[in-house]
């Protein structure tokens, strides 16, 4: 794992996708290996906006691995998101305890290494958005073979 490019790229993306005025109020970058040993934790590569909880992210990772997408629930800070829609490698969640009159939404994109957890104000619009941000810095890193 080149680390130095992870941290590169995170820099060149963050700062143009996440924070006031940006696609994404927040984001995470999750190191995970699916086919690990479930004794392994997963690790917060970078994080933008956020200040993930060890355990929390542990239940996070966990509801991923468990690939009930459809029938449960997740908790990310004090919210807790039912996933709408999923796709081949990402899905979609809204939160449904949000006090934000648009909403907020998170969606999360798998690649060889990662979970890109891109979190969003917002309904539509600001979905397409996030989905666009979060794929731009996916595809990065999957030139990248990270």
């Amino acid at each position: 794992m080149d680390w130095t490019a992870v941290h590169r790229l995170w820099d060149k993306w963050a700062p143009d996708n996440v924070g006031s005025g940006q696609p994404l109020k927040a984001a995470l970058l999750v190191n995970y290996d699916p086919t690990g040993p479930s004794r392994l934790l997963s690790t917060i590569a970078e994080q933008e906006g956020f200040r993930a909880d060890p355990v929390e992210l542990s239940q996070f990772v966990n509801f991923v691995k468990r690939n009930n997408l459809q029938t449960e629930t997740f908790l990310l800070g004090p919210n807790e998101y039912l996933v709408t829609s999923i796709h081949e490698n990402w899905f979609h969640a809204r939160c449904m305890n949000t006090s934000k009159p648009s909403g907020e939404g998170v969606v999360v994109m798998q690649t060889a290494a990662f979970l890109l957890v891109a979190i969003y104000e917002g309904s539509i619009g600001s979905a397409s958005c996030a989905v666009t941000a979060a794929d731009q810095f996916a595809n990065q890193l999957c030139r990248k073979s990270l």
